[in-house]
C-alpha cells in the first residue's frame, strides 16, 4: 500500500514537472515571434553599442548568417522577458513543499532573481562588452587591423549576457544558504578562498578562454557575493534580535 502510495507520489511530481516545463517553453514560444520582428533593431543597437565610437566595423561570410543571428536574439530577448515568469512557475511547482514561512521568503527571492538576471545582463550590455571591445582593438596597428565577424561577436554577446545572468544569482544563493541553515554564516564567511576559486573556476567555464573575460565576470560576481554575505550577517542579527525580545 506504502509502495503505490509512493509511486502516485511520484508520477504526480512528475507530471508537476511536465506542466510546469511546458509553460515555460510556452512562454518563450509564444514571445518568440514579437522578439523576432525586432531582432533587427536589437542588433542595430547592439552594434552601435559595441562599436561605440570607434571605427570598426563588423563583417558577415555566410548568407544565413544574419538570419541565425537575428533568431539567436529573439530567443535570448524572449528568455529576458520570459524569466520573470518562468522564475514564478518553477516557484508554485516547490510550494507544496515549503512551510508558510518559507513561501513567503520565496516570493520574495523569485521577485529578485528575475531583477539580478536582468540587472545582470543589462550590466554586461553596456558595460562590460563595449569594454571587451575597447581592449580588442587596441592591439591594432599599422600592420595589423582588426576584422571582426559578426557571428563570433554575436555569440560573445549572447554568452557573456547569459554568464552574467547567472552569475549575478550569487548574493541570492549565500542568503538563501544562511536563511535555511544549510550553511551558517561563520562557516560561509571563513571559507572565501574556496569561494574564490569556485568563482574562478565558474567564470572559466561561463566564459569564452580568454582571461580578461573572465576577470571581467569573477569581479563584479566576487562584490555581489560579499554583498550577499553582508545582507546574511544583517538578517542574522535581526533574528538574533528577536529571538531575544521573545
Amino acid at each position: 500500500m506504502q509502495e503505490n502510495d509512493d509511486n502516485q507520489s511520484l508520477i504526480s511530481h512528475l507530471e508537476a514537472l511536465r506542466s510546469t516545463l511546458i509553460k515555460c517553453f510556452s512562454a518563450i514560444g509564444i514571445l518568440l515571434p514579437f522578439t523576432f520582428y525586432f531582432s533587427p533593431k536589437f542588433l542595430d543597437l547592439l552594434v552601435k553599442i559595441l562599436i561605440s565610437d570607434t571605427k570598426i566595423t563588423f563583417n558577415y561570410f555566410a548568407p544565413m548568417e544574419v538570419f541565425i543571428l537575428q533568431i539567436k536574439l529573439a530567443l535570448l530577448m524572449s528568455v529576458i522577458i520570459a524569466f520573470p515568469y518562468i522564475a514564478k512557475q518553477i516557484w508554485n511547482f516547490i510550494l507544496p513543499a515549503l512551510y508558510e514561512n518559507e513561501r513567503k521568503f520565496m516570493g520574495n527571492m523569485i521577485f529578485i532573481s528575475g531583477f539580478l538576471f536582468i540587472t545582470g545582463s543589462i550590466f554586461c550590455l553596456f558595460v562590460i562588452l563595449p569594454m571587451v571591445m575597447r581592449f580588442g582593438i587596441s592591439f591594432m596597428s599599422n600592420g595589423i587591423q582588426a576584422m571582426f565577424g559578426i557571428s563570433n561577436v554575436v555569440n560573445l554577446v549572447l554568452g557573456l549576457t547569459f554568464a552574467f545572468g547567472i552569475m549575478f544569482q550569487v548574493p541570492l544563493a549565500v542568503n538563501m544558504l544562511v536563511k535555511w541553515d544549510i550553511l551558517s554564516y561563520d562557516t560561509v564567511s571563513s571559507k572565501r578562498p574556496y569561494v574564490v576559486v569556485i568563482l574562478l573556476i565558474s567564470a572559466a567555464l561561463l566564459t569564452p578562454p580568454d582571461i580578461i573575460s573572465q576577470l571581467l565576470l569573477f569581479l563584479p560576481t566576487y562584490l555581489l557575493f560579499e554583498l550577499g554575505l553582508l545582507f546574511s550577517k544583517k538578517n542574522k542579527n535581526c533574528n538574533q534580535d528577536k529571538t531575544k525580545q521573545l
